[in-house]
């Protein structure tokens, strides 16, 4: 396993995450198989999909973001539909924006660490920012459905609490695992 570097989120330091993974490595389908979101509680998988918007007048390079999920003990897809633009001046940060009868709603995201595993699993930690519908969190994604093995999700975590920022610890010790199969 390679080193795990975890940065903490612009709202624990001034400097930002500077977490700025290849816009090719973002793209496409993950699973988040871990989180501290209660949104995520009596859910199954749970997966995002990231695909590139062309670039808008300004030059802004936004990503359409495509969240789906069950319901435990229900076969019904359900999705989230929104568009992340960059933050400006937070590399590695964007901000949500929902789509349809969600436009009302927005969010804050961040890149907090990513790499990839010796087997060729690709992983990516984010910190979501408190909004009016759900409190601060933390999750774990995978690029393979069955997730990350049991020995890197703790290095995750432990990078994560090392981080020594009182806030993050207590977002680390509420991570549960979202079911996936």
């Amino acid at each position: 396993m390679s080193y795990i570097s975890i940065r903490p989120p612009k709202v624990h330091t001034s400097e930002g995450a500077k977490c700025a993974p290849p816009t090719d490595f973002i793209l496409g389908t993950w699973h988040v198989t871990h989180s501290s979101l209660p949104l995520w509680k009596g859910k199954r998988n749970v997966n995002i999909t990231y695909s590139l918007l062309p670039t808008d007048s300004a030059g802004v390079q936004k990503i359409d973001d495509l969240v789906q999920y069950q319901t435990v003990g229900s076969e019904k897809i359900k999705s989230v539909h929104g568009i992340d633009t960059p933050t400006p001046g937070n590399t590695g940060a964007w901000d949500w924006r929902g789509k349809g009868w969600l436009m009302i709603a927005s969010s804050h995201w961040e890149c907090l660490g990513f790499g990839q595993t010796d087997d060729g699993n690709q992983w990516i930690v984010t910190y979501f920012d408190k909004t009016l519908f759900t409190p601060a969190g933390v999750d774990i994604y995978s690029r393979k459905k069955e997730g990350l093995t049991r020995t890197t999700v703790e290095q995750i975590l432990d990078a994560l609490r090392g981080l020594g920022a009182e806030g993050i610890t207590d977002l680390v010790n509420s991570v549960f695992e979202i079911p996936r199969n």
